[in-house]
């Protein structure tokens, strides 16, 4: 378990208890050698902070529920979702998230009850980038299916995600003809001083700097959602030839 030993080794604090610490605790313990001893040596320092650990078990959990949220989950859906955790992740800690998301797709994952864990003890900057993640390996295989959308908005309202900052992620992955409006969180109806003053706004709250502490592989993640923010702004700005 050397490659996934940066994410066990580093602390996985209240990952561990819970529901998350239910479905994952003997799962790793199973998958690698003297996994429980690597799981007592990773969480000895427990902290209510968010790691980057229980970030991503945090992530493999509600991914495996939103891919088996269709009642299958393809061998070619699985490699979409390497290639979305390769882009993210890097190629060694993919490969180990992986064998761990096979795993997890043959357990029960308690949906409510992970996403209120999660609520719990994971800030609402660092929900927002899971959303915008969990949206991404729903489309990995080229579509995002309806059972798909309706449990990823589901896992939203159970984490206290805005309706407005769900509709914004959405938009940034489902064709909507507001669409850029959408991900700003406002009407077209909008004058062009709400355009920039929306654009202020949401700027700052999908900064990449706001889920710095869960490390560098997230915080290059986010910038995706930041992109794509400054591209809706631009998309208007040139709809309404304003500077």
């Amino acid at each position: 378990m050397a490659k996934f030993g940066k994410w066990i080794g580093g602390g996985l604090g209240w990952a561990f208890g819970g529901p998350i610490g239910a479905i994952v605790g003997f799962m790793v313990g199973s998958m690698f050698d003297g996994g429980q001893e690597a799981v007592k040596r990773g969480t000895s320092g427990y902290s209510s902070r968010t790691t980057t650990g229980g970030y991503v078990m945090s992530l493999l959990v509600l991914a495996a529920a939103v891919m088996k949220a269709d009642g299958k989950v393809l061998k070619s859906e699985l490699e979409y979702v390497k290639k979305f955790l390769v882009h993210n992740f890097g190629e060694d800690s993919a490969q180990e998230a992986i064998k761990m998301l096979r795993d997890l797709l043959k357990q029960t994952i308690p949906v409510n009850e992970v996403c209120r864990q999660i609520q719990a003890n994971m800030n609402y900057s660092a929900r927002l980038q899971l959303v915008h993640f969990l949206f991404g390996i729903a489309q990995a295989d080229g579509k995002v299916a309806t059972e798909e959308h309706q449990l990823i908005s589901q896992i939203c309202s159970q984490m206290g995600i805005s309706p407005k900052d769900f509709e914004s992620i959405q938009a940034m992955f489902i064709p909507n003809t507001d669409g850029d409006y959408k991900i700003l969180e406002i009407d077209r109806s909008a004058s062009d001083e709400e355009v920039k003053k929306a654009y202020r706004r949401m700027a700052m709250k999908y900064h990449p700097d706001k889920v710095s502490t869960l490390g560098e592989d997230v915080q290059n993640a986010a910038k995706e959602k930041f992109q794509k923010v400054n591209r809706a702004y631009e998309n208007i700005k040139k709809e309404r030839d304003v500077a």
